[in-house]
């Protein structure tokens, strides 16, 4: 079997560089396929031996696709599922999304978040540029991004998948890269595409609830080390045929009414700052809409304050301690203002 091994500048925990993320993912990928007619999904193998499954673009989708391809990104390490609305705190919506890790740094940071830039220019894509960010286990192979030397993870697999959001196929080009990057032969290769205004596609988007609080506890500088585990929900909004719009709602469920609640090793005293400065309200640009926002700073991701990339609501629980503190909170109001319209 091929593990994971740790990167020649960083080290990670023996458990964690004994696991591989793109194995795991691997037979969760399979079923995937098998699948694909009762997911409404479109699978085709590329002249190269390349796997492209369709989770949206020329074909419906799914939302179980969806759930599906939420514990792919995860490598494995992480449950998806639905969780009908409870008549408690996040009453008011009828769908919930929710996700939990035992191992929320691996399956959040080094394989879910959206972080492998991937572009071609006009000429490269033949006539139409092309961007996306690439997210799930085939980024530990290539392991392009910064994030990675602070992870100190490296997967040595000989398969490998990778999420786009996007709503047309990568160019060539773009795929030659992924498998120079990621060392693998064409036939180990799956791309998996689900653009945001797609049923799969919104829902594996929420299912970062939990990966969008472990991005922030980075940013925030808590040792990654002391986070040992982590759940999330998030109400599911319906999918908008316009992308911006379906970008917009997708941001939006997880910025007012995404909960939650991580379990940490350390300093107690570190615990209860980390829950103080979590949740999105700490952000100057919390109160609005996703989508005003980004139109307001010219749609450029970049403007926005980073502080607003967090869960509404957080629990954080020490294990040194045995104390748990709480803060930010839901706001299922504007949600429903901005998603909901009564018959």
């Amino acid at each position: 079997m091929n593990q994971a091994a740790t990167a020649p500048h960083g080290e990670a925990s023996p458990e964690r560089a004994s696991l591989s993320v793109n194995e795991l993912a691997a037979p969760l990928v399979a079923a995937l396929i098998a699948r694909a007619d009762e997911l409404r999904l479109g699978v085709e193998r590329l002249a190269s031996g390349v796997t492209v499954v369709d989770a949206g673009i020329g074909v419906p989708g799914s939302v179980a696709a969806g759930l599906a391809i939420g514990e792919i990104c995860m490598g494995g390490l992480g449950q998806v599922r639905l969780a009908p609305d409870d008549a408690g705190a996040g009453a008011g919506w009828p769908t919930w999304l929710e996700v939990a890790s035992a191992q929320p740094v691996l399956a959040c940071l080094a394989s879910q978040y959206a972080g492998w830039s991937l572009a071609a220019s006009k000429e490269e894509a033949g006539g139409k540029k092309f961007f996306s960010l690439g997210s799930g286990p085939a980024r530990a192979l290539a392991r392009r991004e910064p994030l990675f030397e602070a992870l100190g993870y490296r997967d040595r697999a000989t398969t490998g998948v990778l999420v786009l959001e996007v709503d047309r196929a990568p160019p060539q080009v773009v795929i030659d890269k992924i498998l120079r990057d990621c060392a693998l032969a064409p036939t180990a290769l799956t791309l998996i595409l689900t653009p945001t205004s797609s049923l799969a596609g919104s829902t594996q988007v929420v299912a970062r609830a939990l990966e969008v609080a472990l991005h922030k506890a980075h940013e925030l500088g808590f040792p990654l080390d002391d986070i040992v585990g982590g759940s999330a929900r998030a109400p599911l909004p319906a999918p908008s045929p316009d992308a911006g719009v379906a970008m917009g709602r997708t941001n939006d469920a997880i910025l007012y009414g995404g909960q939650v609640h991580l379990t940490v090793a350390g300093d107690a005293d570190a615990a209860r700052d980390l829950a103080r400065r979590l949740p999105s309200d700490t952000s100057r640009d919390y109160g609005r809409s996703f989508a005003d926002i980004f139109r307001d700073y010219d749609y450029d991701f970049y403007r926005i304050d980073p502080a607003l990339f967090a869960p509404a609501e957080v629990w954080v629980s020490s294990l040194a301690s045995g104390r748990t503190w709480h803060a930010g909170k839901i706001d299922l109001a504007l949600l429903r203002g901005l998603w909901l319209e009564e018959a």
